[in-house]
């Protein structure tokens, strides 16, 4: 099937509004072919997470094709990295939210804490458990900001600060270029861990 390429207000003529006309886009005549796996899909995931991919799309092997119609027998795994961080901050809820807006997280590299982004989503996240978790950051609230390089702009300014004695649990779906965690999403807090030992993970590991 060919698609034809449409130009909404674009000029009839190439001396109308004193520009050429934009070009005519082709489709292309060749569909490229994408190689499929009829194996184990957690195998495949995990093959696919390794390779750095964003997941996978699985059918059901003895489904029929639907055309022009969404169906359950095709399914989308995205691959996901889950690891501890410290919080070293919090900011204020914003609109109708209440407690906290975000926590401000971090790893460490060496003796500095580095920040690794924020999240402010998760499992029971709801106006009562940021009531909750405002009550538990608050008395560890201090003046000076933890993050070693501090944080610029107006999060460095508005943000609230706390001792780095907490360590939350985040699911999330991939490291960014300049180090933060993209998609996040809160899956807890360990009171198993000492902050000074949470380190960013190995990516081979965090695929796991």
């Amino acid at each position: 099937m060919r698609a034809a390429a449409r130009h909404i207000g674009a000029p009839t003529s190439p001396g109308q509004c004193g520009r050429p006309p934009p070009p005519r886009h082709t489709p292309p005549t060749v569909i490229r072919y994408t190689p499929h796996f009829d194996a184990d899909g957690r195998a495949v995931l995990a093959h696919a997470c390794g390779l750095g991919a964003e997941g996978i799309v699985s059918k059901c092997r003895t489904a029929p094709y639907r055309a022009g119609s969404r169906s359950d027998d095709w399914r989308k795994t995205k691959c996901v990295r889950r690891q501890e961080f410290v919080v070293g901050g919090f900011t204020d809820p914003e609109g109708s939210r209440e407690g906290v807006g975000s926590l401000l997280l971090g790893y460490y590299a060496g003796n500095s804490l580095r920040y690794a982004g924020k999240v402010g989503t998760g499992k029971g996240w709801n106006d009562e458990f940021g009531r909750n978790l405002r009550q538990l950051l608050e008395p560890i609230e201090v003046d000076a900001q933890p993050f070693d390089p501090a944080l610029p702009g107006a999060l460095g300014r508005l943000a609230h600060w706390v001792e780095p004695r907490l360590v939350a649990e985040v699911q999330f779906t991939e490291w960014t270029g300049d180090g933060k965690i993209r998609h996040p999403s809160l899956q807890g807090f360990r009171a198993d861990r000492r902050p000074a030992d949470v380190r960013r993970e190995r990516e081979a590991d965090a695929t796991n």
